[in-house]
């Protein structure tokens, strides 16, 4: 049965091609989506403990939802900036690649990865993930339900985002999930913990 896969593929290179070109398209896709997945998680976690941070010493939802919102632009700027240098050296590096092949100008050089895509989709992948705790605090005024809603919608999102990764990266989603989540509750925990003995001592 192998012998007469491999014959058939050798008889038809376009299709063996074809279907090869299609697997790498589709584990480029993948591999975007789980950037966003990262991205959106590391939005979420680090606004959400801002938020919480910020909170443990100011109980005024607006003292919470500036700093949460400075957060995501803070955020998203520096996961564009770094994400746009990051790319454009690795760019660099496979046009160089092409120029030693000769290649420089063919159909290879288009499907380099584009430096300012890159850079907007880990940007909007960020903010996507900061939002959902603002969106969460904006409209509550009572202090305790606010931490509260904040911690339930951030633990919420946590363990979606912890079984979209899972399921794109073909890991355990039960674990992937739980890492996900328990990383995300300490990140929240240890920010608020620490903001609050800052608070006690009177600094």
């Amino acid at each position: 049965m192998a012998m007469n896969d491999t014959k058939v593929d050798a008889e038809n290179p376009a299709v063996s091609s074809s279907d090869d070109e299609t697997s790498l398209e589709l584990a480029q896709r993948a591999n975007w989506l789980r950037a966003a997945v990262l991205g959106a998680n590391d939005g979420l976690v680090s606004t959400a403990s801002l938020m919480l941070g910020v909170g443990a010493v100011k109980a005024e939802a607006r003292a919470m939802v500036v700093s949460g919102f400075a957060g995501l632009l803070a955020g998203a700027c520096s996961m564009a900036i770094g994400e746009f240098v990051s790319v454009c050296s690795q760019r660099d590096v496979e046009l160089a690649q092409l120029e030693r092949d000769g290649k420089r100008g063919g159909e290879e050089e288009k499907g380099l990865p584009s430096p300012a895509q890159a850079a907007a989709a880990s940007a909007m992948a960020f903010s996507l993930g900061a939002v959902l705790p603002l969106l969460a605090a904006g409209f509550i005024v009572n202090y305790r339900l606010r931490v509260a809603v904040v911690v339930a919608v951030a633990t919420a999102a946590l363990a979606a985002f912890g079984c979209v990764g899972a399921v794109l990266g073909r890991a355990p989603v039960l674990r992937s999930s739980a890492r996900v989540l328990i990383g995300g509750w300490a990140a929240m925990a240890v920010t608020f913990g620490l903001m609050r003995l800052f608070k006690a001592s009177g600094i």
